[in-house]
C-alpha cells in the first residue's frame, strides 16, 4: 500500500551543518504515527520540510503518491496536508467560531465582485460554513466559548481550536508539532479523545512529535525515533522504550538518569 506521507532520502544543512542527513520516513495511511528523539534530533526541520515552511537541499517528499517537494506551504494545504503549531496561531481579535469561518479557502464572500454579483451565494456559503463552524466546536468540546476572543481562550482551549480549524477543510494528513505544550491534564484528555475520533471515524492520518510520552504511548503507532537527522528506529512504544541504543540517545552513558526530552 502506498503510504501518504513518502520522505525519501532528504538532507537538510544550514551553514554548514547538516541537521537532516539523508533521512527516509513513511507515514502509513489512517495511521497515527509518533515521531520522537533527543534535542537537536532533527524533528522540528524534518516536521517543516514536510509541511513545505523549508525546503530541501535534496531529497523528495511524497503526498500519497504525487510528489509536493517543490509545492509551497499553502498548496499543500489545498492538497490536505495540514499543521498545527506548538505556539497556537490562532486570530486573537475574532471569536472562536470566526476563527473557525476564516478557514475553508474559496470563500465568495472573499471576493468583493461576488458580495456584488451574487449576494445570495455569498449569504447561503456562509450560513453553511457557519453551521459547520459550530459542529466543529461542538466536537471538540468549545460551544461554550464560541462567541469568546480566541486570545482570551486558555492554552489548552486554543489548542482544541487549532485541531477544530483541521476539521474545516478536507484533511487528509495532519501534522501535530508538540499539541500537548502548555495544556492542563484535563484538557489535554480532551486533545487526545479528539485525535482519536478524527482518526478513528474520519479517517484522519497524523503525524505527532510529542515530548509527553505518556500521549505518544496512548496514541502513535508506530513511532519513529531520531537521532542526529537521521532515522535510528521504528516500531511500536514497547519496542522504542527498550531499544537499548534509544535509551543511550536519551539517558546517556547513565541508564537511571533522567531524559532531557522525548
Amino acid at each position: 500500500m502506498t503510504p501518504i506521507i513518502d520522505v525519501r532520502h532528504v538532507r537538510k544543512a544550514f551553514g554548514g551543518l547538516t541537521v537532516i542527513d539523508d533521512c527516509s520516513i513513511q507515514v502509513a495511511k489512517g495511521s497515527i504515527t509518533g515521531m520522537i528523539g533527543p534535542n537537536g534530533a532533527g524533528k522540528s526541520t524534518l516536521f517543516n520540510i514536510i509541511a513545505g515552511s523549508l525546503s530541501p537541499d535534496s531529497g523528495e517528499i511524497l503526498l500519497d503518491g504525487e510528489a509536493i517537494t517543490h509545492l509551497s506551504a499553502n498548496h499543500r494545504f489545498h492538497k490536505g496536508l495540514l499543521r498545527t503549531f506548538q505556539i497556537a496561531h490562532e486570530f486573537s481579535h475574532l471569536s472562536a467560531l470566526e476563527n473557525l469561518m476564516m478557514v475553508p479557502p474559496g470563500q465568495e464572500g472573499e471576493n468583493l465582485f461576488s458580495t456584488w454579483l451574487k449576494p445570495g451565494e455569498v449569504k447561503r456559503q456562509e450560513a453553511e460554513t457557519r453551521r459547520r463552524a459550530l459542529e466543529v466546536l461542538d466536537f471538540v468540546g468549545l460551544s461554550h466559548v464560541r462567541n469568546e476572543l480566541a486570545g482570551n481562550l486558555s492554552g489548552g482551549q486554543k489548542k482544541l481550536l487549532e485541531l477544530g480549524r483541521t476539521m474545516m477543510t478536507d484533511a487528509r494528513v495532519v501534522l501535530l508539532d508538540e499539541i500537548a505544550a502548555g495544556v492542563n491534564r484535563t484538557l489535554l484528555g480532551d486533545l487526545i479523545g479528539n485525535i482519536e475520533r478524527l482518526n478513528r471515524e474520519l479517517g484522519y492520518t497524523f503525524l505527532v512529535i510529542e515530548h509527553d510520552m505518556e500521549m505518544i504511548a496512548r496514541l502513535c503507532d508506530p513511532v519513529i525515533v531520531l537521532a542526529q537527522g537521521q532515522v535510528m528506529r521504528q516500531g511500536s512504544i514497547a519496542d522504542i522504550q527498550n531499544d537499548p541504543a534509544v535509551i543511550e540517545a536519551y539517558f546517556g552513558a547513565d541508564p537511571e538518569a533522567e531524559p532531557a526530552c522525548a
